[in-house]
């Protein structure tokens, strides 16, 4: 899927939040600048917050929670992750059961951490547009494709 500018990324954000659940975990790979805090940030936005929702880079893990959204959301960001057990004080695995986990960096911890999730990669091409390729796990294949 081709995402041409900042508008059809913050809307895909937005379709993947029509069809999203808590339990849910969507993890956004891709190098610096390539779109992921604009996908989370149109997804959170059709969840009904309000305003821009910062990137967690520096808070490692923004939490959202209803009113504020329609449901619970970890928007969290390992890129300052550099060892797995540092991901363990997160308190990411009891936070499925309830919330729904937005993932920028999720390669900074094992693969089969997220044997579940929705993996999104952005990559940027020469036009400044952006490919996205999906590896869509099997709680995901009657949601996917978002139309």
């Amino acid at each position: 899927m081709i995402l041409p500018d900042l508008e059809a990324t913050l809307a895909f954000g937005a379709r993947l939040a029509a069809v999203a659940q808590p339990g849910d975990v969507i993890a956004l790979s891709g190098q610096l600048g390539a779109g992921k805090t604009s996908i989370a940030r149109g997804f959170l936005a059709a969840l009904g917050l309000e305003g821009e929702a910062p990137s967690p880079s520096f808070a490692i893990v923004q939490p959202y929670d209803p009113p504020e959204v329609r449901f619970p959301v970890l928007h969290v960001d390992l890129y300052r992750i550099e060892d797995p057990s540092e991901a363990e004080e997160l308190g990411l695995d009891d936070a499925r059961f309830d919330s729904l986990l937005l993932v920028e960096w999720p390669e900074r911890l094992p693969e089969q951490y997220w044997h579940d999730a929705l993996w999104l990669t952005l990559d940027a091409t020469a036009d400044g547009a952006r490919r996205l390729t999906a590896k869509v796990p099997e709680a995901w294949s009657a949601r996917w494709p978002l139309t």
